[in-house]
């Protein structure tokens, strides 16, 4: 599991440096300023969001069972909360019907909030 949870915290931090570079770069003549801080804000929580799978992979003090939880809900966030902001930010780009991708912000929101949330309580209830 810890090398399942590695590959992906580098493959997700891989790719928020491509996004980020594709924002700074190829979309800073197409997007207004708003919808360029909103794709930021997508590649920022994702980034993040590697990381802390980084420091999950190699951490022993946890349960398989509790990584393996907390890496579930922390990908789909990243999909859900990352993936719906690059969509809502290039919404001029595309013909996504954004009524049917909006939502999805708020859930991925919960689904980061419920995987910290986990990490935090299994961290105190931690004996060693």
């Amino acid at each position: 599991m810890n090398k399942k949870i590695n590959i992906s915290a580098a493959l997700f931090g891989l790719l928020s440096i491509v996004f980020g570079a594709f924002g700074a770069h190829a979309l800073k003549n197409i997007l207004t300023a708003d919808q360029l801080a909103t794709f930021e804000t997508g590649v920022k929580y994702q980034m993040y969001h590697a990381l802390f799978l980084l420091f999950l992979g190699l951490n022993t003090s946890l349960s398989i069972a509790t990584k393996k939880t907390i890496y579930n809900l922390i990908v789909i966030g990243i999909f859900l909360f990352s993936g719906s902001i690059y969509l809502l930010a290039t919404k001029d780009l595309t013909s996504i019907n954004l009524k049917s991708v909006g939502f999805l912000t708020p859930v991925g929101g919960l689904f980061l909030i419920a995987g910290w949330t986990l990490f935090f309580i299994k961290s105190i209830k931690n004996k060693s």
